[in-house]
């Protein structure tokens, strides 16, 4: 009996997934990466001895990482050691002025009820209602493949249809009245890459994912998880060719026959695309595209992201792996991203230390710093800019934590909307996929299935369940379901 072939396009967690879940069911599948290393996003950048992690840095929703390998027969002990972080990041509200969040919810509480009396009874209540959203997510939503909107809707999450009306900023109001702690409810939602604002408040089950099951850390860094992903995946049959960028699909009869890369024909029954969605479609002839160029340019995209790798030749003071700088005002920054896509003048921004952790990360003596600020999708993106939000940076972690490090810099690479466009063919740059609001959940995203070729799927954070690492893992499963349920091999 000949095997299905399937090529997919793209090496992300969302493909990386997919491909083990079709390799384990007997289908030939062939990935095809068009930049030299595997991962997509979540690629390393290596130089003088230190080790970044160029795309994801958190690692969130442990069980969704465990169930993945679960599936397989393995766990992810097998691959790579993870830590919990204890503080679990810090946040910074001005000079010398910042919360941590530990690794126990307890002291969570107690931390709340320092800044605002009563307020740990209401985070209590806060986080109970979050941990059955969650629990609601994980079993009746986001494994659901988007096909009609009745996946969603039975007896449990019916009961929940007024937490889609209502906004986590509004719901975190309800709450706690001080502003820091307003700020400390609001953050995880940021992974979803839309405001508080405009994300409906079932979606505070982040907050349960964050305070109740922890930020972890592999270590060697995010990359060990692509590493553990493709091991898994050539074991089980998958054939995976880097440097092979996909120029055109080819198809016949409203069916993909292959598709042409670096001037070679790949044939496949199937095509699955975790590449950029929009991207994806422009290789296709222009009668078989789903979605106009004008629906893509009216959808709210998530943000996208000036990124800065920096050696430092001695370890750092007042700060934590992952630290957070909200010494400015979100709402300005917010404005500038979504609503008049400029530069903002004073953003908010997140900066990563790993060495801190991981020795692994940096030389014995010296510290690596990640930093990121969250910018709109197809700003200008020049070498000047990047420099002048450079300095910005350096000055106001210096100011804030009250240690000088502008001259204990041995080296710093960026990366802006530019390199996002060229390395991922990323849709205006932008470096999560689409927000989660309420008029891009579930059925209102882009479909897993071409509604117009008939063997053509799709994959990744630009259709269900959205953004995020976790989210392109369940993706990857999904796909492969609904590839399942349309094939017989």
């Amino acid at each position: 009996m000949n095997l299905k072939k399937i090529v997919i396009i793209g090496s992300g967690f969302s493909s990386l997934s997919a491909s083990c879940y079709l390799a384990s069911k007997g289908f030939d599948v062939t990935i095809l990466e068009k930049n030299n290393t595997v991962g997509g996003r979540a690629r390393q950048l290596k130089k003088d001895g230190f080790v970044f992690d160029i795309g994801p840095t958190f690692y969130w929703m442990p069980d969704v990482f465990e169930r993945f390998f679960n599936d397989f027969n393995t766990t992810t002990k097998d691959f790579y050691k993870l830590q919990k972080l204890n503080p679990a990041y810090q946040i910074y509200f001005g000079k010398q002025d910042s919360i941590s969040i530990t690794d126990n919810f307890e002291d969570i509480k107690n931390t709340f009820e320092k800044v605002e009396k009563g307020s740990a009874n209401k985070l209590q209540d806060f986080i109970d209602k979050a941990q059955s959203n969650y629990e609601i997510a994980i079993e009746d939503l986001v494994y659901k493949p988007g096909e009609h909107v009745f996946e969603i809707i039975n007896s449990k999450t019916i009961l929940k249809l007024k937490e889609f009306i209502l906004t986590i900023k509004k719901q975190v109001a309800g709450y706690v009245q001080n502003k820091k702690l307003q700020k400390i409810l609001e953050f995880p939602v940021l992974f979803l890459g839309a405001k508080p604002s405009n994300t409906p408040s079932f979606y505070n089950f982040m907050n349960y994912a964050d305070f109740k099951l922890g930020t972890w850390h592999p270590e060697g860094g995010m990359y060990e998880v692509v590493n553990a992903m493709t091991n898994l995946a050539t074991s089980l049959g998958v054939n995976i060719i880097t440097n092979c960028a996909v120029e055109k699909i080819n198809t016949e009869k409203n069916t993909v026959i292959g598709v042409t890369a670096n001037e070679k024909n790949y044939a496949c029954d199937i095509l699955l695309s975790g590449a950029d969605y929009h991207h994806t479609e422009t290789l296709l002839p222009k009668q078989l595209r789903q979605y106009s160029e004008s629906y893509w340019n009216k959808k709210t995209f998530a943000p996208s992201a000036l990124l800065f790798y920096v050696a430092f030749n001695k370890k750092l003071k007042n700060v934590s792996h992952h630290t957070l700088f909200f010494d400015t005002d979100f709402e300005a920054h917010a404005k500038t991203i979504y609503d008049t896509k400029e530069w903002a003048e004073k953003p908010l921004f997140y900066a990563s230390f790993p060495s801190i952790t991981d020795a692994t990360s940096a030389p014995e003596g010296k510290e690596a710093g990640i930093f990121l600020i969250p910018i709109a999708p197809d700003v200008e993106d020049t070498p000047e800019i990047r420099e002048h939000y450079f300095k910005q940076l350096i000055e106001r972690i210096e100011k804030i934590t009250g240690e000088s490090i502008k001259n204990n810099i041995l080296f710093k690479e960026s990366y802006c909307v530019k390199d996002f466009k060229e390395d991922y063919n990323s849709y205006k740059g932008n470096a999560y996929g689409l927000a989660n609001t309420l008029t891009q959940t579930h059925v209102l995203r882009p479909k897993l299935k071409s509604k117009k070729v008939s063997n053509l799927y799709f994959c990744g954070q630009l259709t269900v369940p959205g953004p995020g690492v976790p989210p392109s893992l369940i993706s990857g499963k999904i796909v492969s379901d609904l590839i399942l349920k349309h094939s017989i091999i």
